[in-house]
């Protein structure tokens, strides 16, 4: 058994079980992918995966074992990669951060911006997408810290690292006529269009929950956005007004436009820290994230991982 055989194999899983895919994304050919998983399966005496012809349709019941298994190792090895590299070369590397449009484009700038001051070596990959795809990555391997406003429904087994409160606002033309109406309602609001992102009613997220106790469904959203700078646009010409995060707004960039706290609608939330527990993280990941939440100390970020849960058995 070779490590390459597992990786193949856990590729073409992660490739929706398409070998030309999982092919391209490991830089070699189908025919030579195709291969080296036979020459697993012939091993291990059992099929990874069902095919129909030629074609991969689902994965066996052992094989979804064996695939779980096989992230294990090959993560276990990255990790001790990683050992290596920390004593070998503490400030070079490679970073990778999995986050929001929002993060990205309006908290992370002064931080990544401080943090290739203090490592000029470290090659630093921000990797925007929704909650779900994500925590996708960083299961898959594909990150090594989640940054987010809003959790998705379930995030496993990572680990959940809260650090920034914010709230959401009301963003619209400096001469709309809610404007008008000092006391700030639901009822007042829904005489309106509404935008929003697309993540909104993400169960358990603070928006959900808002809209869930006004009565306030999809079906009542005019429009979705993918992003907050898309979401502005749309205010811009007149499409309705915008549920996003405070800090997505800035009065410099976005003149002609108005914010107003929405703390009497939207409960606060926090803005999270995912990451998975079985990996170790580097020096320069702990100054990363004490960067971007002075709060998050190393020994905090040890504790939160590895402290074990304490059972409270008081009535």
């Amino acid at each position: 058994m070779k490590l390459q055989q597992l990786r193949y194999a856990l590729e073409v899983y992660r490739h929706n079980l398409n070998v030309s895919e999982a092919a391209d994304a490991l830089f070699t050919s189908q025919p030579g992918v195709s291969k080296q998983i036979r020459l697993l399966e012939d091993e291990l005496g059992i099929q990874i995966f069902i095919r129909s012809g030629k074609r991969i349709v689902s994965v066996s019941q052992p094989g979804k074992s064996v695939l779980q298994m096989a992230e294990r190792i090959l993560h276990d090895i990255q990790n001790i990669k990683n050992i290596g590299r920390e004593f070998s070369g503490q400030d070079n590397g490679t970073l990778t951060i999995a986050t929001t449009h929002t993060q990205a484009r309006y908290v992370l700038p002064d931080v990544v911006a401080a943090f290739m001051q203090r490592y000029p070596k470290v090659r630093l990959n921000i990797r925007q997408s929704d909650p779900e795809g994500i925590v996708q990555m960083l299961h898959e391997d594909g990150a090594d810290v989640a940054v987010l406003n809003e959790l998705p429904a379930s995030c496993g087994d990572l680990r959940r690292l809260p650090c920034k409160r914010w709230v959401y606002g009301l963003v619209m033309p400096e001469d709309h006529p809610l404007l008008d109406n000092m006391g700030l309602s639901w009822e007042a609001l829904l005489r309106y269009t509404l935008i929003t992102y697309e993540s909104a009613f993400t169960p358990g997220s603070s928006s959900a929950r808002a809209f869930g106790r006004a009565g306030v469904s999809r079906d009542d959203i005019a429009l979705f956005a993918a992003d907050a700078d898309v979401l502005k646009a749309y205010v811009r010409r007149g499409l309705g007004i915008g549920v996003v995060e405070k800090m997505a707004f800035s009065p410099e960039s976005d003149q002609g436009l108005v914010m107003v706290d929405a703390a009497k609608l939207f409960e606060p939330a926090d803005t999270s820290v995912l990451l998975r527990q079985d990996t170790y993280l580097r020096g320069y990941i702990y100054d990363f994230l004490e960067l971007f939440s002075p709060e998050l100390t190393r020994s905090h970020i040890d504790h939160l991982l590895y402290a074990p849960a304490v059972e409270d058995f008081s009535i």
